[in-house]
């Protein structure tokens, strides 16, 4: 007899359905896993054999050959264990096959038959209700699986419940879903003393997901500023949640077995390698710039991070997808993230201070700064410079807007956006428009544009740079309430836009 039961294998956040079929026959007695396993899934076949002694069930001295369709799809991950053993269970007649071959399973088994969490439930839910079956995965999985409604989800938390389960002894009610509310931020925009103007880009950057980079002295606030983004951006919309979501159930980031509506914000060390921030390893794993998918990815220290990691970068900024490709395939991940860099002026971070300066001024000046390429350069909307705040201003009452109250005017500029580009899935925010969607947008008026080609034939604007400053523009009129783009919004996105680099 031949049983059926069902997993899946990961090709970045797709889940692929794999058969699982499992075949007792007569011959000399062995257990034996075929379709290309990876070392994990090929010790599937102990932990099986040790869950079913502990529950009193002997294999019977046949054949046992377990079989993953497609034979030629790599399968790798503890996750197997589970449909194997579903799959035994049915070929030796103990639970319903009929019930096992409309089931999606995947979990880890310890030897006592306990099942243990496993990473990608949440794209693992999405095939089984896209195939219209049953999901089975261990209890704490559960929440973040039924998360995705259209599907029947079952989280024993061993495998004598499942049996018991697919029996009728004790049936299982399916899990409800889990969310992790959203935290209470205590770092808030006005504990800022000063920098008025870094305040006003770190809005324009949230409203639009402009890319933004400071630069300025060391203690001069760049990170403090940069610490309170979260607490300005909107909560993710579902659909964002639920593709932001399936990356961190590939990477067991998910916690409380719920999904976070809160936009991420990852801040990766200056030391992190290529395949931690683009994604990569032995397994193809997502990186940074995936897990910043519809949120922030801060990055300090910006210079002293690789040449190449930094190069890396300009691709994705571009498409939102990073492709990590690999000799046996070619994985693609989603990465629509909002970059914000900080970086010191100069090595020693004083080169605009006479009395502190090094001796290599300006050279050193030029030198650091000329670690991020010019095309890198290009790719940021706004760039500010970051002054330092005189220590006797520290003792100042809190000045400026709460957070609260510019997160309601980027929520209401979101909207905005969200109503002009509804019913397309490529543009979401005014950092993604560009063509004739852009013209249509964010053309100005008669004395605006008349602004800017002077201003681009004096500076030589790149085409780049050209539309970035009216995408910029517009989202300054958004958050204005204007309809149209006006010659102050013009102006303001061009004194961003040229603040610090050279164009190219």
């Amino acid at each position: 007899m031949v049983a059926l039961a069902y997993t899946v294998a990961f090709e970045g956040i797709e889940a692929r359905l794999v058969e699982v079929q499992c075949a007792v026959t007569p011959g000399i007695p062995a257990f034996s896993i075929v379709g290309l396993p990876d070392k994990a899934v090929s010790e599937a076949r102990e932990r099986v054999r040790a869950a079913l002694t502990a529950m009193a069930i002997a294999l019977p001295s046949k054949r046992i050959t377990v079989n993953l369709s497609p034979a030629d799809l790599p399968k790798e991950g503890s996750h197997f264990d589970l449909p194997i053993a579903l799959a035994l269970l049915a070929a030796l007649e103990i639970i319903p096959a009929e019930d096992a071959a409309q089931t999606v399973a995947l979990g880890e088994l310890s030897l006592d038959g306990t099942l243990v969490p496993v990473v990608g439930a949440l794209p693992a839910a999405m095939a089984a209700a896209h195939e219209n079956r049953t999901l089975l995965c261990p209890e704490a999985c559960g929440a973040e699986a039924a998360w995705v409604g259209a599907v029947n989800v079952i989280a024993p938390k061993s495998l004598g419940h499942v049996v018991r389960h697919f029996t009728g002894q004790s049936v299982l009610a399916p899990s409800e879903p889990g969310e992790v509310q959203k935290a209470t931020s205590s770092r808030d925009l006005s504990e800022v003393k000063g920098q008025e103007r870094a305040k006003r880009a770190l809005e324009i950057a949230a409203a639009g997901r402009h890319h933004l980079i400071m630069v300025g002295a060391p203690g001069s606030g760049k990170s403090m500023l940069a610490a309170r983004i979260p607490g300005i951006l909107p909560p993710l919309t579902p659909a964002e949640a639920l593709e932001t979501s399936m990356i961190h159930s590939l990477s067991g980031l998910l916690d409380e077995g719920g999904i976070n509506r809160e936009r991420p914000f990852r801040e990766p060390h200056h030391t992190a390698s290529m395949a931690a921030i683009v994604g990569g390893g032995r397994t193809a794993k997502p990186g940074e710039i995936s897990l910043a998918h519809n949120g922030v990815l801060f990055m300090d220290e910006f210079p002293e991070f690789a040449r190449a990691v930094l190069e890396t970068l300009r691709q994705p900024i571009e498409t939102g997808e990073v492709v990590v490709a690999r000799a046996n395939a070619h994985v693609r991940y989603p990465c629509r993230f909002m970059l914000v860099a900080a970086a010191n002026p100069c090595k020693c971070g004083h080169l605009t201070d006479p009395a502190r300066a090094c001796a290599r001024v300006p050279i050193c000046g030029e030198d650091y700064m000329g670690r991020i390429s010019g095309p890198l350069m290009d790719r940021f909307d706004l760039r500010i410079e970051v002054p330092p705040v005189a220590f006797t201003d520290l003792d100042l009452p809190e000045s400026g807007e709460s957070s609260a109250n510019v997160a309601d005017r980027v929520a209401q500029a979101r909207m905005v956006q969200q109503q002009r580009f509804e019913g397309r899935d490529d543009i979401r925010v005014n950092a993604d428009a560009e063509g004739h969607v852009l013209e249509e947008i964010a053309t100005p008026d008669t004395e605006g544009r008349a602004l800017l080609v002077k201003i681009a034939e004096r500076f030589g604007l790149s085409a780049r740079g050209y539309h970035r400053v009216l995408r910029v523009a517009r989202t300054i009129a958004d958050l204005e309430g204007s309809d149209d783009v006006r010659k102050p919004h013009v102006a303001e996105a061009v004194s961003y836009r040229l603040a610090m680099a050279k164009e190219v």
